[in-house]
C-alpha cells in the first residue's frame, strides 16, 4: 500500500506497521550515476591495461572494455546489493536502498532479476523505459523492481535512543548466544527497531490485555526473522524478549560507532 506522500506503508501479519519513504527517479538516477561512473572508470582501465601492454590491437581492446563495463554493470549492482543489503556505492552517498516490496528480507534472486532487467529498462538510451515505468508507478517502480517486487526507498538517518527510559534489563540472555545477536542486527530493520523501542517506551500508556497482546505480536515478528534458542523463549516474556532485542540492535549500534570515531 502507497499513501498519497510517496510513502510505502506496509502491515506485517502480527498487525505491525511500518512506513518507508520511498526513493524517486532525480535520488535514483543521482545513485546510478555514480554507480556507472565507477563502473566506466574501470572499464577505461582495463582498455588502458591493455593498450600498453600491446597484447592485443585498439579495436579489440576497445571491445573488451566495452563488453567489461556490460558484464560488471551488472554483476557490480548485484553483488553490492547482496553484501550491503540493497545498497551500492551510489545508493550508500545518496542515502536509499533497495527493500522487497512487502517488508520480508531481500532474497538473492530478487537482487539477480532487477539487475537483469536492466538491459531492458536501458532501453533505448538513458534508461528511458525504466524512467517511464518510474514515473507512472505508484511506487517509483522501474521494470526490473516489479518483476523482481522490489522497491527503492530512503534510509532514515537511524538515531541513537536513551536505553535507560525503557528499563535495562539486568541480564540480557540473549548475550550469550552472539550468533543470535549478529543475526538480529543483520536483519531487523531500523523502521522495525524503531516500533519496538516505542512500543516499551509507551508501554505504561497500554492496559494490561492490550499491552500484552502488543509484545506477543512483537515477538512473533521478531521470531519470523531469527531462530531464538527454546531456552531463552522458555525463561522470559514477550515483553522481556522485546526489550532484550532492542539492547542488543541499539547496544550494538553504539558499540560500532564507538569504534569508528
Amino acid at each position: 500500500m502507497t499513501d498519497r506522500d510517496a510513502t510505502l506503508r506496509i502491515v506485517t501479519p502480527e498487525g505491525i506497521v511500518f512506513r518507508y519513504a520511498l526513493a524517486g527517479p532525480v535520488l535514483r538516477a543521482l545513485a546510478w550515476g555514480v554507480d556507472a561512473g565507477m563502473i566506466a572508470g574501470s572499464a577505461a582501465g582495463v582498455s588502458a591495461t591493455l593498450d600498453k601492454l600491446g597484447l592485443i590491437n585498439r579495436d579489440v581492446a576497445a571491445a573488451v572494455a566495452t563488453l567489461f563495463y556490460a558484464v560488471v554493470s551488472v554483476g557490480y549492482a548485484m553483488y553490492f546489493e547482496w553484501y550491503w543489503r540493497g545498497q551500492t556505492v551510489g545508493k550508500r552517498i545518496v542515502g536509499i536502498r533497495v527493500i522487497d516490496a512487502s517488508g520480508l528480507h531481500l532474497q538473492p534472486y530478487q537482487v539477480v532479476i532487477r539487475n537483469l532487467m536492466r538491459y531492458v529498462d536501458g532501453l533505448p538510451l538513458f534508461y528511458l523505459v525504466g524512467g517511464i515505468a518510474s514515473v507512472i508507478s505508484g511506487r517509483f517502480q522501474r521494470l526490473g523492481d516489479v518483476a523482481a517486487h522490489t522497491v527503492v526507498v530512503r534510509v532514515s538517518e537511524a538515531r541513537q535512543p536513551d536505553l535507560d527510559k525503557i528499563g535495562r534489563s539486568k541480564y540480557n540472555s540473549l548475550l550469550d548466544y552472539p550468533a543470535v545477536c549478529s543475526r538480529l542486527r543483520q536483519k531487523v530493520s531500523a523502521e522495525a527497531a524503531g516500533a519496538a523501542f516505542g512500543a516499551l517506551l509507551r508501554r505504561d500508556e497500554f492496559d494490561a490485555g492490550a499491552r500484552a497482546e502488543l509484545f506477543r505480536e512483537m515477538r512473533a515478528y521478531f521470531e519470523t526473522l531469527v531462530d531464538f534458542p527454546d531456552e531463552v523463549k522458555e525463561q522470559i516474556t514477550p515483553e522481556q524478549l522485546v526489550r532484550n532485542v532492542v539492547e542488543v540492535l541499539y547496544a550494538g549500534a553504539a558499540a560500532r560507532e564507538a569504534l569508528t570515531r
